[in-house]
Formats: structure tokens, sequence, C-alpha cells
């Protein structure tokens, strides 16, 4: 590679970096829909001259894995870039370079992802780069066997972790029979089975214009957009033809375990959480902060740790998933302490159902959730990333200024009745994992 190469790579790295719109507040989103009617929201501003591109193909994750195929879309999101048209994988990344592009893509439970971020006067490069990959993927046998070696050597590493272990442990056993309880990326045994017509199936099936989202952040005009639109996407097949996943609600009241020679035992809990669209998330959301999710300042936290030092450290969050909602959490302790951790655990969920918080918790936790959301618009590919989410989960244009206010206007009853639809119906699935006594 050339000196300019390497300077212009380090240049670019950097603006990656710093490009910034400013505060959430400042953000005017467009919406562009091409000639072709392909539609894609638009954060416009030439403040420095990159242009963040982040993409989803809805419904297109790892719920889609065939049986016996777990790890399929995280395979296929591994290997898209990984050669396309007449270049093969050192020469479609060194196309990437060049072009001081970078482009990538990653599956979830529900969705498959793509971002691309570029300097604005190697943007129809970009774009054309992105194209080939979502419209002439390779998957030639050299890439699949090192990617999916890649794949196999994190696999079995994650076989010895104990964190690991328990999350497979809980999910499998939190949803039996369904998608969401195979590992989605895998186990060693079905990605070794996994090959080239397994990658042109999976593509085939899911990616298409119908389930196709866009958020487009930088320097760039909706004119110039709605014509690379076109360009970029318009080949893609009309729709997706995607597996139908059933509803479901994580099991309740279980408790399991698996033995391991460790000296700490890993310990999983959840149950059903709320959906995104329903009216008490916001609050379920508050509340979260209150019990789990607020790090230092939390009751699992402070009753866990700081009260009776049994982790160094607990955490509880909400997974609003396509098909399911979670609420859920874990720690680590010493495997004699396991059993105190997770009645002290328990004892929290019931206390916030019953009790829920003070005034003032309530208040500390709407002024840190309101002051920290400008965070997640530091950048054009972290602001990409939030008109993405927002797009998914049909929140509409206006979320970002509403956000904050919606989160002001949750009171004591809000959480309280948010946290008995949660903790009121049951006691959470439990996984341990380790050698815990009793």
């Amino acid at each position: 590679m050339t000196m300019y190469h390497l300077v212009k790579r380090a240049i670019v790295a950097t603006l990656f970096i710093s490009a910034s719109v400013g505060s959430a507040s400042a953000i005017d989103i467009q919406e562009v829909t091409s000639p072709g009617g392909i539609t894609a929201w638009l954060v416009s501003d030439d403040t420095v001259p990159v242009v963040a591109v982040d993409i989803a193909f809805k419904g297109a994750g790892s719920s889609q894995d065939p049986e016996g195929k777990a790890g399929r879309a995280n395979l296929l999101a591994s290997t898209i870039d990984e050669g396309a048209g007449d270049m093969d994988s050192v020469a479609f990344q060194t196309a990437l370079q060049d072009n001081a592009v970078r482009l990538s893509f990653d599956s979830s439970r529900d969705h498959l992802y793509g971002d691309l971020t570029t300097l604005s006067s190697s943007v129809e490069q970009g774009f054309n780069l992105l194209r080939l990959a979502l419209t002439e993927p390779r998957f030639d046998d050299e890439a699949l066997t090192r990617i999916r070696a890649q794949i196999t050597v994190g696999l079995r590493r994650e076989q010895n972790d104990p964190d690991n272990v328990v999350a497979r442990l809980w999910s499998r056993t939190a949803f039996p029979d369904h998608p969401y309880g195979v590992p989605a990326n895998g186990t060693v045994e079905s990605v070794a089975n996994l090959g080239h017509d397994d990658m042109v199936d999976a593509f085939k099936h899911g990616i298409a214009r119908d389930n196709l989202v866009i958020a487009v952040v930088g320097d760039i005009d909706a004119d110039t957009l709605a014509a690379l639109l076109d360009s970029t996407f318009g080949d893609l097949p009309e729709h997706a033809d995607l597996a139908d996943v059933a509803e479901v609600e994580p099991a309740m009241g279980l408790t399991v375990s698996d033995t391991v020679d460790t000296p700490q035992t890993a310990i999983r809990f959840g149950g059903p959480g709320l959906p995104r669209s329903d009216p008490d998330f916001i609050p379920a959301y508050v509340m979260n902060h209150i019990i789990g999710g607020g790090a230092f300042s939390s009751w699992l936290f402070q009753e866990v740790r700081e009260k009776r030092g049994l982790a160094y450290t607990v955490y509880s969050y909400l997974a609003p998933y396509a098909h399911t909602a979670v609420f859920g959490g874990g720690t680590a302790t010493r495997n004699d302490q396991a059993q105190e951790a997770v009645k002290v655990i328990l004892d929290q969920f019931e206390r916030m159902a019953t009790e829920g918080p003070t005034e003032e918790e309530l208040a500390d936790a709407k002024a840190y959730l309101t002051g920290s959301y400008a965070l997640r618009f530091g950048s054009s590919s972290s602001i990409a990333r939030q008109l993405l989410f927002i797009q998914i989960e049909d929140l509409g244009m206006d979320y970002i200024d509403k956000r904050n206010d919606l989160v002001e206007a949750v009171t004591l009853e809000d959480v309280r009745r948010a946290a008995r639809r949660i903790f009121g119906e049951g006691r959470p699935t439990v996984a341990v994992v380790g050698a815990p006594a009793g």
C-alpha cells in the first residue's frame, strides 16, 4: 500500500471518530424517497466530509436459521463483504481501503445490519461497493473456510466461559422449541455444517427491498442520496421470503443449573418484559434504571455489592425483540454465596412490585436518562444507528424531539404499574452455572 493510501486512511479514521452533527435537539431529519420508491431517513450536514449509512433487513436475523443450521445468519453477516462481483476477498477489501470506505455487517436475533462510512469525496465508490456486496456476493470457499474457522475458535472459547454458558442455558430454558432458544452464533457442530449453499439460501430469502430500512447522516444532500438509493438498492428483489416466527413469552419460575468446575457461579435471570409499543414501556425503562440498569446507583448494585459484597457487578435490562419481550439480568459470585445472591435479587423484584421507588429515586433516574440521551448522538455513525432503530421500532420521525418529554412525564404510579406487570405475575426463570453450594 502506498504512503498516499496510508495517510488517507489515517485522515479518514480521524474523521470517522470525530464526525458529529451536534445535539439531539438540533437534528433535522428528512425523509428521502428515490424515483424508484426506495425511502431513507437523512440528516444532511457538511460540518465534516463524511457520510455514514446504516441499513437493516428486518426479520433476516438468526430467528431465520433453519433447524440444525444455527449460526447461519451470523456467518452470512460475516461473509457478505468477503468478495463481490469479479473481486475476491482480497480485491474487495483492497477496494474498500483504497477508497477510504468502511463496510461491515452483523446480525441479531431479528435483523441483519450493515453500516457504511465513507468520505463524501468517495461516496459514489462507497455506495457502489455496498451495491456489489448486496447484489453479487461471492461466498467463495476460501473466505467461508477462513471466517468459519474464526467463528469456531470463538465458540470453543465460549464453551469454557461460564457467562456464555449460563446465557445459553437461560435462553434454551426460557424459549424451548423456539428460535430464540437457539444460540444466535451457532455451535461448533452447526457452524461446521454451513457452506456456500446455506449462504446463498439465507441471502436469497432475507435480502429484499420490502424489509430494508435505511438511515444516512453526513455530507450529502437529498437529491444525491435519492439517485444513490436507486443505483445501490434498486436491483434487490422486491419481496423477502421469510419464515414465520411464532410469538412467544419466556418461561417463568424455573431454576436450572449446569455444573462447571470454577470458583464462581454465573447467574442469569429473566422473565417477560414489555414490548416497545406498549404504553408502559417508558415507565418500565425508568424502573429498570432504578432497579438494575443504573450501575452504581441501582438497587441491585447497592444490595448485592455495596451492602453484602456478594458480587463485583450486577445488572438488569429490558430487551424488546420482534416476537417477545424480556426483562433480564445477571451477576457472578462465589459458589458459597450464589444462593444468597439469588435471594437478594428476587427480594428486590418483590420490593419493586410492592413498594416501588421513592420520589427522589424517580427524580434522579429521570435526570440521568434525559441528560445522557444526547450522548447517543456524538457522531455521524451513532446518529445513523439511532435513526435506524427508531425506524425499526416504528417510533416516528419526531421521537428524538419527544423522547425526553416522555421520560419526564413518568410518575411514581406509572413506575409501580409497570413493575407490577413485570414482577407481579411470578418469579423469573433463573439459570446458574458453576458449583454453587445448595
